[in-house]
Formats: C-alpha cells, sequence, structure tokens
C-alpha cells in the first residue's frame, strides 16, 4: 500500500534499521482480521518483530501511550521498538502466532477446555483485574479514542450499530420507536454503575496472545474509562470461544476474588450490574458480525452468530434485568427463536435435554430456558404404585418402584411412543443447532412414575443419543430429608 509516494513496507524497512542497526532480511504480510490496521512481520539478522501501519494517528497514538504506561507498570503488554507517527508506521515486540482461541481450540475436550487452557484463563483474569484498576492509574486518558469514557452516548452507538447492523440485515422485525425507549433506559442504568476503571474494550481471546506459556495482551487501543463489568463479559461471553456455562460462573468468581484483593468491591452492586454488561457486549459483537458479514460479505464472522445467540438464550435463562425494557425483550427472544440465524456458518452447538418431574397438584413445570420448545406428558393413565403402601414412602428411583413398573405393558407401551417422539426432536434440534429442549413428567404426587420416566428418558438419550441431559424432581427436591 502506498502513503504519498512510499509505501508502508518501505517506511517499516526504514524504521527497522534505524531501531536495530542492521538491514530488512524479510517482511511477510499477516492477517489483521476485521480491522483496517495493516500488519507485517519483519525479520533481520537474529531480530524479528512487528511492524504496523495504522490509518488513524490518535488511534495510534492511544495504543502506543497505552503500551507504554502498561509496560511501565510490568502488565504483559509487546514492548514499543519505535515509531514514526508522521507515516503511521511503528514497531513492536512479536509474541508469535498463538492466540488464546488457537490455543483454546488445540486444548478442548468434550467438557470445555483442558488442564492447561484452563490454566491460562486463571493466568489471565488476575492480569484482567490489573489492567482495569493498576492500569488506570497514572494513564493519560487523553489519548482515549474516540471518547474518554464509555459513557451513555458510547452505549447508545453500540446498540443503534447492533440495530442496524445486525438487526436490519438478520430481517428481525422489531418496533424503532419503542426500542428507541428502551435503549434509553438500558443505558440510563448501566451508567449507574462505578465506572473510574479502565476499560480495555476488546478483551477476548483473539487478543491475548500466548507466548512460551505465558499470556500477553494486545489491540487495547479502543480502552478509556468505564465499569469493571464489560471486560469480564467480553472474555467469559467471548462466543466462538464457547466457554461452558458453569465454568464462566467459576471464572467469574475467580475474577471477583481477583478485584477485591486489588480494591474494595460490593459484590452485590457489581452483580447487579453484570448481566447489562454482558448483554450490550453481546450486542456490540453482534453488531460487528453483521457489518463485517451480513454488509462486507466476510463469511467467517457468519460463523459466531449461532453462537451468540446461544449466549443470549443463556443470559435469559439465568438473568433478570432489574428494568423494564419490553421491546429490547422481544427482539431477543425472536433472536433466540430464529432457526436460520442458529444455522449460520459451521456451528455445532451442543444441545441439553432438560429433563423434569412434577405433581398436577403443584401445577405444571415451566420451561426453565424460555425457549418455549418440548413437551409435557401426562403419566396419571399409568399404574400406579403410590397406592400400593410397600411403595407409598418410595420413589421412582427406589429399586422396588422400577421393578413395578418395568413389569406393567401399559408403561413400556407410553415410554416407547415418548422415545420416539423425543428423538425425532433431539434430532431436528441438532440439525437447527438449538441448544435445549424441554421435556416434562407430570403425575399425581410428582414421586413415582413421573420420577421414573424422566429417568428412563435420561438414561436412553446418554447411552443411545449421546445427548448432554439434566433431570430435576421437583417435588423430591422440595420433599424433607430423611433423617
Amino acid at each position: 500500500m502506498k502513503t504519498g509516494q512510499r509505501t508502508v513496507e518501505g517506511d517499516l524497512k526504514e524504521l527497522f534499521e534505524h531501531c536495530f542497526k542492521e538491514p530488512l532480511g524479510g517482511i511477510a504480510a499477516l492477517s489483521a482480521d476485521g480491522s483496517n490496521r495493516r500488519y507485517f512481520r519483519l525479520t533481520g539478522g537474529d531480530q524479528t518483530a512487528i511492524g504496523a501501519w495504522g490509518p488513524d494517528p490518535k488511534e495510534n497514538a492511544a495504543f502506543l501511550g497505552f503500551s507504554r504506561h502498561f509496560k511501565k507498570i510490568k502488565l504483559p503488554v509487546p514492548e514499543i521498538y519505535g515509531e514514526n507517527a508522521e507515516r503511521g508506521v511503528y514497531i513492536e515486540e512479536d509474541l508469535g502466532d498463538t492466540t488464546l482461541f488457537q490455543f483454546l481450540s488445540e486444548n478442548r475436550a468434550p467438557e470445555g477446555p483442558n488442564k492447561p487452557a484452563l490454566e491460562i484463563y486463571k493466568q489471565v483474569i488476575p492480569i484482567l483485574a490489573r489492567f482495569q484498576i493498576a492500569g488506570a492509574k497514572g494513564l493519560n486518558h487523553k489519548l482515549c479514542y474516540p471518547r474518554t469514557d464509555f459513557d451513555k452516548q458510547s452505549m447508545l452507538w453500540d446498540m443503534n450499530h447492533f440495530k442496524y447492523y445486525f438487526l436490519q440485515l438478520a430481517g428481525i422485525v422489531f418496533h424503532e420507536e419503542a426500542l428507541e425507549k428502551d435503549f434509553q433506559r438500558f443505558a440510563d442504568f448501566l451508567i449507574e454503575a462505578p465506572a473510574d476503571y479502565f476499560l480495555y474494550r476488546d478483551f477476548q481471546s483473539r487478543n491475548i496472545m500466548i507466548k512460551n506459556g505465558e499470556p500477553y495482551f494486545i489491540d487495547y487501543q479502543g480502552g478509556r474509562k468505564g465499569a469493571l463489568q464489560y471486560d469480564i463479559a467480553s472474555l467469559l461471553f467471548d462466543a466462538k470461544a464457547d466457554l461452558p456455562f458453569a465454568l464462566r460462573e467459576q471464572l467469574l468468581k475467580l475474577y471477583l476474588e481477583a478485584v477485591s484483593e486489588l480494591t474494595t468491591l460490593d459484590v452485590k452492586k457489581f452483580l447487579k450490574y453484570y448481566p447489562g454488561f454482558v448483554l450490550i457486549r453481546i450486542m456490540q459483537a453482534m453488531g460487528a458480525y453483521g457489518l463485517r458479514g451480513f454488509h462486507e460479505r466476510k463469511s467467517h464472522f457468519l460463523q459466531s452468530i449461532p453462537y451468540a445467540i446461544q449466549n443470549i438464550e443463556y443470559l435469559l435463562r439465568k438473568y433478570e434485568l432489574p428494568i423494564k425494557a419490553p421491546e429490547l425483550m422481544n427482539v431477543l427472544q425472536r433472536l433466540v427463536g430464529s432457526t436460520y440465524l442458529r444455522q449460520l456458518g459451521q456451528a455445532h452447538l451442543k444441545l441439553t435435554v432438560r429433563i423434569h418431574s412434577f405433581s398436577y397438584k403443584s401445577g405444571i413445570a415451566m420451561d426453565p430456558t424460555g425457549h418455549g420448545g418440548g413437551y409435557v406428558f401426562d403419566c396419571r393413565a399409568l399404574p400406579n404404585p403410590g397406592r400400593d403402601p410397600q411403595y407409598a414412602a418410595l420413589t421412582g428411583q427406589d429399586p422396588e418402584v422400577i421393578e413395578f413398573l418395568d413389569k406393567e405393558p401399559a408403561v413400556k407401551e407410553f415410554l416407547s411412543n415418548v422415545l420416539a417422539l423425543v428423538n425425532r426432536s433431539v434430532e431436528n434440534y441438532r440439525g437447527r443447532n438449538f441448544t435445549d429442549l424441554s421435556v416434562a413428567f407430570g403425575c399425581t404426587g410428582g414421586q413415582h412414575r413421573s420420577v421414573y420416566c424422566a429417568e428412563k428418558l435420561a438414561r436412553h438419550l446418554k447411552e443411545k443419543l449421546k445427548v448432554s441431559v439434566e433431570v430435576s424432581h421437583r417435588e423430591l427436591a422440595n420433599k424433607p430429608k430423611k433423617a
């Protein structure tokens, strides 16, 4: 690329030779993904470095200034060897080619990150706390670009980016005036959170390099003052990293402990705002996926969309925003229910079948995912062992009750029909990249027949279809424990 009558490559060659006092031996272009910046690996003699060109002088100044500040306080960032601000080029330390995302991809077991990958995450999280708290002290916030703070205006920009580049391009219906009012309320809620910290802005697995088994950090030029919650949400809800949700909760706890060691933290207040920052981060990321994927036709960005939908689904199930935003919630439910969006790219999401037993006396068990897909089977027409005194105190998990029901032809026929229906749904849901299927069994007391059927279905799905299963027995959970 030419800049004036010169080229970026020529400018980097000149800078390299000035910094290292030896000739440039080789220059190779590197991928920059969705960035407008250009990167090169520079080699000469025993020296290797990364050369960069950025079209925006203010963005370059932010990266270089932040890098020098973070390096001074011993945060693991690349060393800056030299710059030519007039030409928009600079040279930094070569941290290799392995990102945390790549490392995770190579160190993943069926249940999630293996031990080496998990150890890296455990190293990363306390360092994030240091960036946010120690990194904010003495930082020249005048360098922050495009704004000094992640303020209401910044939040509304992200929300509208999501609206125009994702919702509209994906064909998601929304009422614009109602959604704008919800955006205003949502932003007003978020800006209540304490925000005198360094907000990294894009703290995700592709911006963390792994060199000699240690994490290093890049791409913080969009950093500014902001709330603690945003960056940990960025890491834990990093779409294609696809961390198991139980692990995310464990890592969040580790993060809260790390922050508490560096500053006074009101954990209850932190958690009040946390789901909101998770949501706005997901919205910001989806706006980027829409811009790069739908608008610019860069198909690999579309591959992240099903994972983002899965994150929204979990967020709706796990948390509740303490504000009223009905149109925003309607939009999120439409995203969760979109088969089209779930099937974009090559994503293969994990299906979980959630199986429940309940008593009709206490009402039908509700689907906790908010997804709305699944079955409720009435077991009250089946033979009832609970009427026999020898079984009355037992449950559908006890061998005596299992033996009783196993012998009943009506029970076998009922389960055969249930399994046929659920099998078809499992295969269909897998093909459509749905992540949750709910199956509930009800009987009179929620103790014998419904529990038995729930356990039978769970065993069948695990053994025959290799499906992830979660089982809950509502009435047994509420039953007093035996002394």
